[in-house]
Parts: C-alpha cells; sequence; structure tokens
C-alpha cells in the first residue's frame, strides 16, 4: 500500500488525502491545529492526523519518523500574502512572515523529505507553489522572493536527487485555489478564473504516476480564463 505524507491539511492537502486513500492510498497529513486534523478524519476516516509545525526543524524529523515509510511527499504549505505596496514603500519586516516561517518550512520540508526518499532510492516529492515564482509583480516583492526562493529550492534538489531515483517537482498553480478562504474573491467570477483543489491534486497524482523516462520537474497550472504568461 503506497503511502501519502502531505504538510498542509487544511484545504489542499485534505482534498489530495481524500482522492489517494479512495485510490487504496494510506494517507498522513500534517496541520497546525486539532480542528483541522478533525475535519480531516471526518472525511478521511483512515488517515493518520499529526499536529506539528514544519518551520520547526525537530518537529519535521519526528513527522517522518512518526509516519515512517513514504512514497509521496506533497508540501502544500502556504500564507496569505500581507498587505502589498512597492518595495521602496515597504516597512522593514516586510520578509518577516516570509523568512521567517514560510520559507524555513518548505526547506525543513524539502530537506528532511528529500533524505527520506533518497534513502529508499525511490519517491516522489512535490512542492506547491503560486505564479509569484515565475515572475515577481508590482506590490508583491516580498512574496515573489520566497516564491522565487522555493523556486530555486526545488530546481537544486531535482537535479541532486535524480540520479537516486527520487522525483522532485514544483507545482505552480498560477491562479487563486478556490477555498474557503478565498471564495470571497471569486464570488462574481466564472468558474475558469480559479483552480479547484481537485485539479490540482489530480496534477499531484500526473506527477508521481509519471516514468522515470520522462519525469516533468516543473509544471504550471493555468485556468482557461485567468491571464496566461508563457
Amino acid at each position: 500500500m503506497p503511502t501519502l505524507l502531505v504538510f498542509g491539511a487544511r484545504n489542499l492537502g485534505r482534498v489530495l488525502a481524500r482522492q489517494l486513500a479512495a485510490d487504496g492510498w494510506r494517507v498522513a497529513a500534517v496541520a497546525r491545529t486539532e480542528d483541522t486534523i478533525l475535519k480531516l478524519r471526518d472525511e478521511v476516516p483512515d488517515a493518520v492526523g499529526l499536529i506539528g509545525d514544519a518551520a520547526n526543524a525537530g518537529e519535521v524529523e519526528r513527522i517522518f519518523a512518526e509516519v515512517g515509510d513514504v512514497d509521496l511527499v506533497v508540501n502544500a504549505i502556504t500564507t496569505t500574502p500581507s498587505p502589498g505596496g512597492p518595495v521602496h514603500e515597504a516597512p522593514p519586516e516586510a520578509l518577516d512572515a516570509y523568512l521567517g516561517a514560510l520559507l524555513p518550512a518548505i526547506f525543513n520540508v524539502l530537506r528532511v523529505g528529500g533524505r527520506v526518499l533518497a534513502g529508499r532510492g525511490r519517491g516522489t516529492l512535490v512542492q506547491v507553489t503560486g505564479g509569484s515564482a515565475r515572475r515577481g509583480n508590482p506590490g508583491r516583492g516580498p512574496w515573489a522572493a520566497a516564491a522565487f526562493a522555493t523556486r530555486a529550492l526545488v530546481q537544486s534538489q531535482a537535479a541532486e536527487l535524480r540520479d537516486q531515483s527520487v522525483h522532485v517537482a514544483l507545482l505552480i498553480v498560477d491562479a487563486i485555489i478556490e477555498s474557503e478562504k478565498t471564495k470571497h474573491w471569486l464570488e462574481d467570477e466564472p468558474p475558469e478564473r480559479s483552480a479547484s483543489m481537485e485539479d490540482v491534486a489530480h496534477a499531484i497524482k500526473y506527477l508521481h504516476e509519471q516514468s522515470p523516462r520522462g519525469w516533468t520537474h516543473e509544471l504550471q497550472l493555468t485556468p482557461a480564463r485567468e491571464r496566461w504568461v508563457p
């Protein structure tokens, strides 16, 4: 039975866990609150729910040790971008939300997850990020800085682990992902202006199912009615 370990069980991670459990997977998901774990278990009764903060390196080590052998590691942790503005008008603490918590969490999952999969000599590690990993936009400089750094880490690790039969991929969702948190932004928009969590989960499954003879290391999803930048 293959095993999924997903960090970020509140939204995308919960949907991914539900889909893979239906396919016969053992699923484990990490969240920072008990409420999120309870919601996960309502939808996926057999899921292993773990409370932890990926920004804490020791907790990430503990989580991997508790779950044991894994076949697919997915990092779906994100944060709400801080209010934007030009870089030259930003306060000194504008980077704190990204460099103090989000980026260390991403680094810890990649670091420990990559080591665990390399030890097994197989598996897939998928990091989910947004369109700011491809380009900076006005008013989103600090957010893009963290996203660019995420892309650099994944590119480096993908090259490092290829020869050890570990597939590392960056999944860029260049759109708002529809969820309870974002639905107020999408009230008057057609469905094709946003990404569904189900479609993002399907893309993760696609990456994991690829043959080593044709790995994708960077995949971008853009809804049909959203702006697409080649």
